[in-house]
């Protein structure tokens, strides 16, 4: 017989160099795959969006962006497993406009990441359109307020914030249905690496990130920025060595300033994930992470979990993270191990320290019992009755 169709939209094409988000949408195609799923990824790129290597506007088939994504994509055998849609969304990279519009009308889903793909035939086509939200709490916020609404012309929901929907936790569910899912890891291209128990403990993000902050029933639900700032001294207080690969504006130096007074090491984010295997090793050559969230999810505590961690944890790496309300989902202090202040920050990288190999054993196991993809994704495709 032949395999069943998932489409998935999300942007690689468009985030040259950032590894890290590119592997969100790979753990997807590479897991669905290795159900037997045939996969499409539906790319986009606007003229706007068409650099080439040195900055200057270009056709998109000439961009920065389209090599990226045709170079990732072969290095995982997905090179025949795209579209790019380009100019005025008739123009298509990959197959043509008419077959793309075909296999969008045979897949089973379209799972639409934060609705990256917008509205339009291609995305009309589709015989279930899934909404995934993976940055929970803006665009909930954005509709309820009126600013924005994401959802329209979709027919599920899927959230990777595991409190939405609880009474305790305030991001509105704008009465939808929202099924609940952690992030996929595909085990197979995630190897355990060799402890690393004088590494760096490393960070990589962006300082603010494309959101602004959304004034919402009278709080104000913030960025990394706002939560980073209250740990800008933990590595004096832990006399470890931290390394940060952090995307910030040259000109905060007041932030910059600050995380160098206490001690981080900061490095530019390109290097760290300018492909994936740059992204890998990375992560490879780090004792473990330490995980701060957007103040969004902190202030909500919708029980985000960041896929940067999942990659740490499948690596053997520990993750100590700040909660968001995600310690009733997980073993306590087994490889990922969660604080809620500066005080316990240090506690639990010192609890790290003193047990450094069997918290790296824990990690691994914690990937391959929660995260893995042959596990979650059928749990996924359950919940959406397929």
């Amino acid at each position: 017989m032949k395999p069943r169709t998932i489409v998935i939209a999300g942007s690689i094409a468009q985030k040259p160099g950032e590894a890290g988000h590119t592997w969100v949408f790979l753990q997807y195609l590479l897991g669905f795959a290795r159900l037997g799923w045939d996969v499409l990824l539906l790319d986009r790129l606007e003229p706007a969006m068409c650099r080439d290597g040195s900055g200057r506007p270009c056709a998109a088939e000439a961009s920065e962006g389209f090599a990226y994504l045709l170079a990732t994509l072969k290095q995982f055998d997905l090179d025949t497993k795209f579209a790019v849609i380009c100019d005025d969304g008739r123009r298509c990279l990959g197959p043509d406009y008419q077959t793309i519009l075909d296999r969008v009308k045979n897949a089973e889903l379209l799972l639409n990441f934060n609705g990256f793909l917008p509205e339009g035939e291609i995305r009309a086509a589709a015989k279930r359109r899934v909404y995934v939200d993976i940055d929970p709490g803006f665009a909930q916020m954005w509709k309820e307020t009126g600013l924005h609404d994401a959802f329209a012309g979709h027919d599920d929901f899927v959230t990777i914030g595991l409190n939405i929907g609880r009474s305790d936790c305030p991001i509105p569910t704008c009465g939808l249905n929202w099924v609940t899912t952690v992030q996929p890891i595909v085990l197979q291209y995630w190897p355990v690496r060799a402890p690393m128990p004088g590494g760096p403990i490393t960070a990589i993000g962006a300082w603010r990130g494309p959101n602004a902050p959304v004034d919402f029933r009278g709080k104000r639900y913030g960025l990394r920025v706002h939560e980073f700032r209250k740990f800008a001294d933990l590595p004096l207080r832990t006399g470890k060595k931290f390394s940060f690969a952090l995307d910030i504006d040259p000109s905060e130096t007041a932030d910059i300033d600050l995380l160098q007074r206490g001690g981080w090491t900061l490095i530019p984010p390109r290097p760290a994930a300018v492909n994936p295997d740059a992204y890998q090793r990375f992560i490879a050559e780090s004792a473990g992470e330490f995980m701060v969230a957007k103040n969004m999810y902190v202030q909500s505590l919708c029980g985000w979990i960041s896929d940067r961690s999942i990659c740490y944890l499948a690596s053997g790496r520990p993750v100590v993270a700040q909660d968001t309300g995600i310690e009733k989902y997980f073993p306590a202090g087994k490889g990922l191990l969660l604080f809620s202040n500066l005080q316990e920050a240090i506690d639990r990288i010192r609890e790290m320290e003193a047990d450094y190999a069997g918290q790296a054993r824990q990690a691994r196991r914690l990937a391959e019992e929660v995260f893995c993809s042959q596990r979650v994704l059928p749990e996924l495709l359950g919940k959406l009755n397929l």
